[in-house]
């Protein structure tokens, strides 16, 4: 029963994660993409504060300084701005099918700087994931699309945020973490928009509820894929997080209306695929070693 209800709330945060991109994607017709970036981590970073407050935990501690927060804030930093980019620039089916191989690459730098054993069948299913990567990407052909690679550089980021998470000195709590990496966002916004040349522009109404959904909805689906991985086994619960994928394609269909071809379809699936596989081998190998 427990598992029922963790995969429940895994699937309730995907949708709400989509939402949220449906939110910047909408954000991104009238705000530049720098602005857009300073604007979520000043609101997450302030909604993030009162909370901690509320939960009587310190806003910055000493931890804060060691490699492995730094290299995790360095890796939300990159795979923030890429993504969010993605979303602005290219359809949001794409962009999401390609976020969709962040876990291959955790597995991947796992095993490469963690030395983690990853045995052939799972080094088979990372290539053949990133094969569905390529697919989406099409390199070279007539298809190809270089605003894709903000979305690769989001898989990249988000994963090494993801590795170096599993070295973060326990005593620090997640929303400690997810403070200080939005707080890192917001002087790396205003280098975008100096870099990029770009003003800051005053948001029209509609923009500033876009906003304020975005951020709500954004804290509410933490807290959500928070709530899943302590109710259920996270062995059971985490290959949910692929109906993140199903979301979006039917939110870029009806609200953007996108069109994703046969080899978007089939490089998702692929990623998916090597994704579930992945997850099943590790759970079983995890089973056999206890």
């Amino acid at each position: 029963m427990d598992n029922l209800r963790g995969a429940a709330l895994m699937v309730l945060a995907m949708l709400l994660f989509a939402l949220e991109d449906m939110l910047i994607k909408l954000l991104a017709v009238d705000l530049p993409i720098g602005q857009i970036v300073g604007m979520l981590g000043v609101g997450s970073a302030v909604l993030l504060a009162i909370l901690l407050k509320i939960q009587r935990q310190a806003l910055f501690t000493a931890a804060l300084f060691t490699p492995a927060i730094m290299l995790r804030a360095i890796g939300e930093l990159v795979g923030t701005i890429g993504f969010v980019t993605a979303i602005a620039l290219i359809p949001l089916s794409t962009a999401s099918a390609i976020l969709q191989a962040t876990p291959l690459f955790v597995t991947l730098g796992a095993a490469l700087f963690l030395q983690e054993a990853v045995g052939w069948r799972r080094w088979t299913a990372i290539i053949v994931g990133f094969m569905g990567v390529m697919l989406i990407i099409r390199p070279g052909l007539e298809g190809f699309s270089w605003l894709s690679l903000f979305a690769v550089q989001g898989v990249i980021g988000l994963g090494i945020r993801d590795l170096a998470t599993r070295r973060v000195p326990p005593e620090t709590s997640s929303l400690q973490l997810s403070f200080w990496a939005f707080l890192v966002l917001i002087p790396s916004a205003a280098i975008m928009m100096w870099f990029n040349d770009t003003t800051l522009i005053t948001p029209p109404p509609s923009t500033l509820f876009y906003l304020g959904a975005a951020l709500l909805i954004g804290i509410f689906a933490y807290y959500c894929i928070v709530a899943a991985m302590r109710v259920g086994e996270i062995s059971f619960v985490t290959p949910f997080r692929y109906s993140r994928i199903l979301f979006a394609l039917v939110i870029g269909i009806s609200i953007f209306g996108e069109r994703p071809d046969a080899l978007t379809l089939l490089g998702a699936a692929i990623i998916v695929a090597s994704g579930l596989y992945t997850l099943w081998r590790e759970r079983r190998v995890r089973g056999v070693a206890h």
